[in-house]
This record gives structure tokens, C-alpha cells and sequence, in this order.
């Protein structure tokens, strides 16, 4: 049976002893009694790559990534503290990868584990790459059907414009960001500003739920993956934009949309 990349670390992984499989941030998070030793990185934030981050011994990733940079990086975040990033799919041989995981589980897990270890296991090599949900959630059908409903309905407000934020698309008033559209465990979802009032007040709908990082500024999230009202939608995205925008902008707004504003 064909088997993709992301099979095949699962099996590299799994096969030492006491390893857990969890999801961090959106990224498979590979665990030996709560501690990460790798973390499979599929298109993290737009960056195009399929990689693993392992913790790799003292000076490994100096070595590793001078020494071979067309295989090996260091990634965000983790780079800093030693952690390797390690390509799954620009011809690395599967045994050394298998190796680099190794290395890593070593680092983390208790000795009474470590002594525990047999020879490394050998796999077939994947003969797939990912899921193509995998590496762009908004690749879906349906899922770019609605990011162009959303498109439609931003870019024709007063200067607004389309890039991106995280590595997923985001709308912006002027200089400042109104909606985020986001695809994770295969639910989308848009983010908007609606203030802290509200927020409570939707939150009783379940579609509804304050996110991570910038809830505390009053912002809200909506699922759309089973049920995308236009109407609901264009009402949360207007008054997300007339939040941020300029009283010139608001001034270019048809009718009654430019609603007062204390910008």
C-alpha cells in the first residue's frame, strides 16, 4: 500500500519506546513522557517546506546545516535553542532521517528508556509526498469556494487589500488587518474584530469562540466549514472594517455602511 511522508515519520517515531503522538499548534508533536523530541512542520505559516524539527544534540545543527544545507535548516522558534530542521522531501535518505529522530528522542527521554532501545528500524521510503490538505487546507474545493465569497466581499471595500498573515490569507483596511481566513483539523474558519462586548454575546452560538493570541483584543472566530450565511459573514466583516478604517474610507462606503466612526 502506497504510504505518504507523513506515514512514514509516524512509523520512525512510534517505533521507540513510550512515544506519544499529539498535535501542537496545527503540527504533529511527537512526545516521550511530555517532552517534545520532534515536530513534523507541513507548510508551516506559507514557508513551502515538509520538515521535521528535532532536538538535536549540542552542536549538531551547526554541523549539519553548514555542512549540508540542501537537507538540513534551522527552523523558527525552536532554531534558537539548538533544535535541526531536517527536509523530508529533497532526497534525504530515509535511514538518516531515521537517525536525526533518533538523536532527538535520545535528548529528551530518561535513561531507563534510552537503555531501552534496539536497532534503529529501516522503512520502505515513502513513495507519496503529503495530502494536499495537508500542505494547504485552503486547497479544498469548498474551501476555496468560500475564501472567494470573502475575497469578493472584502476587496470591494474602500482600500483594502489581499496578503498574508501567518501564511494565511488576510484582508487589511488601510494598513490594518480586519479578517483572517484559516483551515485547520479541516474546519474553516474567519476571524473578525467585534469587540469584547460582543464576543460573550456570540460565543453562545457554538460556530463561535474567542481565539488564541488575540482574543484579548476583542476578536472573534466563526466556523464556516459546515454553514457559510453571506449575510452573517458581510455583517462581521463590515464591522470589522469600520473599526479599523480611516474616516476617509468610511466616507467611501455606499449608503448607510459608512456608519460613525471616532477615527
Amino acid at each position: 500500500m502506497a504510504r505518504n511522508i507523513k506515514a512514514a515519520v509516524r512509523e520512525i517515531c512510534l517505533s521507540f519506546p513510550e512515544v506519544e503522538e499529539r498535535s501542537g499548534h496545527g503540527m504533529p508533536d511527537y512526545k516521550v513522557r511530555g517532552k517534545s523530541f520532534a515536530l513534523l512542520a507541513i507548510n508551516h505559516h506559507g514557508d513551502g517546506r515538509i520538515a521535521l524539527w528535532v532536538h538535536a544534540p549540542p552542536g549538531a545543527q551547526h554541523l549539519h546545516v553548514d555542512g549540508e544545507p540542501a537537507f538540513y535548516f534551522v527552523p523558527p522558534y525552536v532554531g534558537p535553542r539548538g533544535w535541526l530542521g531536517v527536509h523530508l522531501n529533497r532526497g534525504n535518505d530515509w535511514f538518516t532521517i531515521g537517525v536525526r529522530i533518533r538523536e532527538a528522542y535520545v535528548q529528551v527521554a530518561p535513561r531507563a528508556l534510552v537503555d531501552r532501545l534496539g536497532e534503529l528500524i529501516e522503512i520502505e521510503p515513502p513513495t507519496e509526498t503529503v495530502d494536499p490538505e495537508d500542505f494547504d487546507p485552503l486547497s479544498a474545493p469548498h474551501a476555496r469556494d468560500k475564501l472567494a465569497r470573502v475575497r469578493a466581499l472584502c476587496t470591494g471595500l474602500p482600500e483594502t487589500s489581499e496578503g498574508t498573515q501567518f501564511g494565511i490569507p488576510a484582508f487589511k483596511a488601510g494598513k490594518k488587518t480586519f479578517l483572517t481566513v484559516h483551515r485547520h483539523g479541516k474546519r474553516m474558519r474567519l476571524e473578525f474584530w467585534v469587540g469584547p462586548e460582543l464576543q460573550a454575546t456570540l460565543c453562545d452560538d457554538p460556530r463561535f469562540a474567542i481565539p488564541a493570541y488575540i482574543g484579548h483584543r476583542g476578536w472573534i472566530d466563526l466556523d464556516v466549514e459546515d454553514r457559510f450565511d453571506l449575510d452573517e459573514v458581510r455583517r462581521l466583516a463590515l464591522g470589522s472594517y469600520r473599526h479599523f478604517a480611516l474616516k476617509r474610507m468610511l466616507k467611501a462606503l455606499p449608503g448607510s455602511l459608512g456608519a460613525p466612526s471616532d477615527r
